[in-house]
């Protein structure tokens, strides 16, 4: 009988309980080697930097940067591997957006580890896996499709601070508040800060 490949992948997850969790698991199931593990969206992206992987598995709630913002990085990369994201949000849109936003899959916590496996094989092998879909479901509002972080960022761009006071009240790197700025930028057309502010203002944004 033919042995299936190993294949590699890098995992990111707020919890230490998942990783140790997974790392157990996939020992046990056996076809998979992690190459790395993340506490975060961000350093997932620099690990990702430095070790390449098949298939990355990652939360879609995490500090910093979650998996939404993670998709949307990678989508601007001109090669990166497939991503399962593999969450317990109760977030009934998560699913939709995340493939809406080039995800090879999504898996619940809930599920056994072997649907996990099943979802990074399938993406290894170039297919998706998701739950049902209502695909009827648009979500056309700009400002509807921003983050918590993003819609925080967007109300304090009227303050006039620098990106590095920004990053002190938001407790991140300057290089972060650039990259929530250039894609709160993008999610809504704004050509500049105080494009993005009118914008939010004329939206009704400022009686939040």
């Amino acid at each position: 009988m033919q042995r299936r490949r190993i294949i590699e992948i890098g995992i990111a997850d707020k919890s230490p309980v998942v990783l140790a969790g997974l790392r157990a698991a996939f020992g046990e199931l056996g076809g998979i080697a992690i190459v790395f593990t993340a506490s975060d969206g961000e350093r997932f992206l620099a690990a990702l930097d430095r070790f390449p992987v098949e298939v990355g598995v990652i939360g879609w709630e995490m500090p910093y940067m979650g998996g939404r913002e993670v998709l949307e990085e990678l989508a601007r990369r001109p090669r990166h591997p497939p991503v399962v994201i593999y969450s317990g949000t109760r977030d009934p849109d998560a699913p939709l957006l995340a493939m809406e936003l080039g995800a090879a899959g999504f898996v619940g916590k809930q599920e056994p580890p072997e649907r996990l496996l099943e979802a990074i094989r399938a993406a290894a092998e170039g297919r998706m896996t998701f739950p049902r879909l209502d695909l009827r479901r648009a979500r056309r509002d700009p400002l509807a499709e921003l983050t918590r972080r993003e819609r925080e960022l967007l109300h304090a761009l009227g303050s006039g601070k620098t990106n590095a006071e920004l990053a002190r009240q938001f407790g991140v790197s300057v290089n972060t508040i650039k990259f929530h700025l250039r894609n709160l930028f993008d999610k809504i057309g704004a050509r500049n800060r105080a494009h993005a502010v009118e914008i939010y203002v004329r939206r009704g944004g400022s009686r939040e």
